[in-house]
C-alpha cells in the first residue's frame, strides 16, 4: 500500500497549516493557558495529531498507527535512553556522596558573592545541564547559592539566566542528536552527519552568548559598577567556556560539548583566583561575616581533584566512544568508534517504510518517504553514560545493591518525563509522515526574508511550553528545515536556530520556574521570577535571531552546508 502526502488538505495552504498546528495548539493551551501537566498534554496532542491524519489528510489508519509507534519506539531508544541514563549518573554521584564532597570544594572557592555566582550558577550549573538536563542544574545551583546566603529568589533568577549558554548541548547533547536524527532523512544524510553539522552550527552561535552571559550575570546581581570591578573573572569565565563550546562542538563531539566547556571555565576561574582577587569583597547588604571559608582554606582543602573524580570518568568515557570522529585514519584495533558501531541495528519499519509518497514541492519528484531506525546499542551517549555511571560508582565504593536502588529511584523520578517523551516523539512522526509538518514548512516559507529571525521565536517558543529543547527540535525541528529548504537557506541554519532560540525559553519555562520556586521552598514565586526573567529571554533570543538573520544574508560562510 503506497499513499501521497496532499500538502493543502483544506484547500489553500493557511487554512490547511492552520489545521495542521492543531496538535501543537492543543499542547501549548493545555501547558500554558489550562496548566494540565506536561505528559497529559502530550496525551491530548498525540490523540488529535491522530485525528488531523486520519480526519483531514486522509492518512491510512495502518500508516497513522505504524508511524505513531515507531515514533513511540524512536523516543525510547534515541531520546530517553540519553536522558535516563544522564539523569542515573548524576544520581550515582548523590548516592554515593560525592556530590556533597563537590559542593563543600565549590562552597569554599571565595567569599565574594559575585564570583561565588560565576562558579556556582554558571560553570557547575553548565556541568549539570550537560551531564543531566533537564531542570537538574536550576533545582541544584540554586539550592545550593540559597544554602550559601544568596537571598532565594535571587539564587533562582542567576540559576534561570545562567541555564541558557549550555543548553544546546544538554543532557550529552541529546537535543542536538534528536535534531539530526530527524531531520536526516529530509536533508538525505546520514543521521550522525547530521548531528555533527548541526553541533558545529549551533557552536557557531552560542558561545556569542557564553561570552556576554558572565557580564550579565553579575549585573543582574550587583549592578553595572560592581561588574566592572571583576571583569577579569567575568572575562575568563566568558571566554574559557565559549572557546571550547566552539572547539567541542566543531572538533570532539556534541555529547561532551557542556562538559568540557564548563570544566575548563571553571578550571580558569579558579586559577584566576590563585593571581588575582578583586580590590574589595562584596557581600549582599547587612551581611557581616562571611558565609563560607576563605579562599586560603579552599585551596589548602585535599581531595578536590578526587571529588571530580566520576566527571573525569564520564568524560574519558565518552571520548574514547567518540575517538574515531576526533582522530581519523586511527588503526583497527585502535578506532573504538568504529567496533561500538558494529552493534548498531539499523531496520526498515515494517508498513511504513517507503509506504508514504512525498512529491514536489517538497522533492523534486514523487519520492518514497523512507523509515528506518538506527539502534546504536553500544555507541549511544546513553549506553556510554551507564557504563560511566557503573564504573564511576564501584570507584566511589558503591555496592550493586546502590547502583540498583539508584536505578529504580531514578525510573520513578523520571516516570512522567520519559512517557512525555514517547508521546511527543509520537506526535512528530505522525505529523511528518501525515503531511502536516510539510504543510506548516510551506506556510512559514512564505514568511521569506525575516524567516531566520522568525525562527529562533518558534525555537523559544517551544521551550518556553515544553522546558525542553529536545521537544522542541522534535516538534519544530523538521518543520524548520523544510521551511529553509523552501526558501533556498540552509537548512542547517534553520534547525540550528531552532536550537539555539529554544535555548532562551528556558529561563521563562513554567516547569522550570516550579522547579527553582521548589528548590529554595518558595511554591508559588513562579510569578515573580518570571516577571524578573522574561524581558531578559526577549532580548536574548532577539539576538539569536540577529545572529542567525546574519548568517543566512552576509556570514553565510559561518554556517556548515550538508
Amino acid at each position: 500500500m503506497t499513499w501521497i502526502q496532499d500538502y493543502q488538505p483544506a484547500g489553500g495552504l493557511w487554512v490547511s497549516a492552520l489545521l495542521a498546528a492543531l496538535p501543537i495548539i492543543v499542547l501549548l493551551v493545555s501547558l500554558g493557558v489550562i496548566r494540565f501537566s506536561a505528559h497529559l498534554s502530550a496525551a491530548l496532542a498525540l490523540v488529535t495529531a491522530l485525528g488531523v491524519a486520519l480526519l483531514l489528510y486522509r492518512m491510512p489508519a495502518a500508516l497513522a498507527f505504524d508511524s505513531a509507534a515507531m515514533g513511540l519506539v524512536f523516543g525510547v531508544w534515541s531520546v530517553a535512553w540519553i536522558a535516563f541514563h544522564a539523569v542515573y549518573f548524576h544520581n550515582v554521584t548523590v548516592a554515593t556522596g560525592r556530590f556533597d564532597a563537590i559542593k563543600r570544594v565549590l562552597a569554599g572557592f571565595s567569599e565574594d558573592r559575585r564570583l561565588q555566582a560565576l562558579l556556582i550558577a554558571f560553570g557547575f550549573g553548565a556541568l549539570l545541564e550537560g551531564v543531566a538536563g533537564g531542570g537538574s542544574p536550576i533545582a541544584i545551583t540554586a539550592a545550593m547559592m540559597a544554602a550559601l546566603g544568596f537571598p532565594p529568589v535571587k539564587a533562582v533568577v542567576l540559576a534561570l539566566l545562567a541555564n541558557t549558554a549550555p543548553v544546546a548541548f544538554g543532557g550529552l547533547g541529546n537535543p542536538l542528536i534528536v535534531l539530526g536524527r530527524l531531520t536526516a532523512p529530509i536533508m538525505h544524510l546520514k543521521q550522525d552527519q547530521a548531528t555533527e553539522l548541526f553541533s558545529a552550527a549551533v557552536g557557531r552561535q552560542v558561545p556569542v552568548l557564553a561570552l556576554i552571559i558572565p557580564a550579565f550575570l553579575v549585573v543582574v546581581l550587583a549592578g553595572w559598577k560592581r561588574m566592572l570591578e571583576v571583569w577579569p573573572a567575568v572575562l575568563t569565565a566568558g571566554l574559557a567556556f565559549a572557546v571550547m563550546q566552539f572547539v567541542a562542538s566543531n572538533y570532539i563531539s556534541a555529547s561532551l560539548v557542556d562538559v568540557l566547556a564548563a570544566l575548563t571555565a571553571m578550571a580558569a576561574l579558579w586559577t584566576l583566583t590563585r593571581f588575582w582577587q578583586p580590590a574589595a569583597v562584596w557581600r549582599f547588604e547587612g551581611e557581616e561575616a562571611p558565609a563560607v571559608k576563605s579562599l586560603g582554606a579552599a585551596q589548602a582543602e585535599r581531595g578536590a581533584l578526587y571529588a571530580w573524580m566520576p566527571y573525569i570518568i564520564l568524560i574519558l568515557a565518552i571520548f574514547l566512544s567518540r575517538i574515531g570522529t576526533i582522530f581519523k585514519n586511527l588503526p583497527a584495533w585502535l578506532d573504538l568508534t568504529k567496533l561500538l558501531h558494529k552493534a548498531d541495528w539499523v531496520f526498515a519499519w515494517p508498513g511504513l517504510h517507503n509506504h508514504v509518497v512525498q512529491h514536489p514541492p517538497i522533492t523534486a519528484k514523487n519520492t518514497p518517504y523512507a523509515a528506518t531506525l538506527t539502534v546504536d546499542f553500544l555507541f549511544s551517549p546513553g549506553t556510554v553514560a551507564l557504563v560511566a555511571a557503573v564504573i564511576a560508582g564501584f570507584a566511589m565504593g558503591a555496592r550493586p545493591g546502590l547502583l540498583l536502588r539508584t536505578y529504580r529511584s531514578t525510573l520513578f523520578q523520571m516516570r512522567w518525563a520519559l512517557a512525555t517523551i514517547f508521546m511527543i516523539l509520537a506526535i512528530a512522526f505522525v505529523m511528518n509522515y501525515s503531511g502536516a509538518t510539510q504543510t506548516l514548512g510551506l506556510a512559514l516559507a512564505t514568511t521569506g526574508a525575516v524567516f531566520p529571525l522568525f525562527s529562533a521565536y518558534i525555537g523559544w517558543l517551544g521551550v518556553f511550553l515544553t522546558g525542553s529543547d529536545a521537544s522542541t527540535n522534535s516538534l519544530f525541528g523538521p518543520m524548520q528545515v523544510i521551511s529553509a529548504q523552501q526558501l533556498n537557506l540552509n537548512p542547517v541554519l534553520a534547525g540550528a536556530t531552532n536550537t539555539s532560540g529554544g535555548v532562551m525559553g528556558k529561563m521563562i519555562s513554567p516547569q522550570n520556574l516550579s522547579i527553582g520556586a521548589t528548590a529554595i521552598g518558595q511554591s508559588g514565586k513562579e510569578g515573580s521570577l518570571l516577571r524578573q526573567t522574561f524581558l531578559w529571554s526577549l532580548l536574548l533570543t532577539a539576538v539569536v535571531g540577529v545572529i542567525s538573520l546574519l548568517q543566512a544574508t552576509i556570514l553565510t560562510a559561518m554556517v556548515p552546508s550538508p
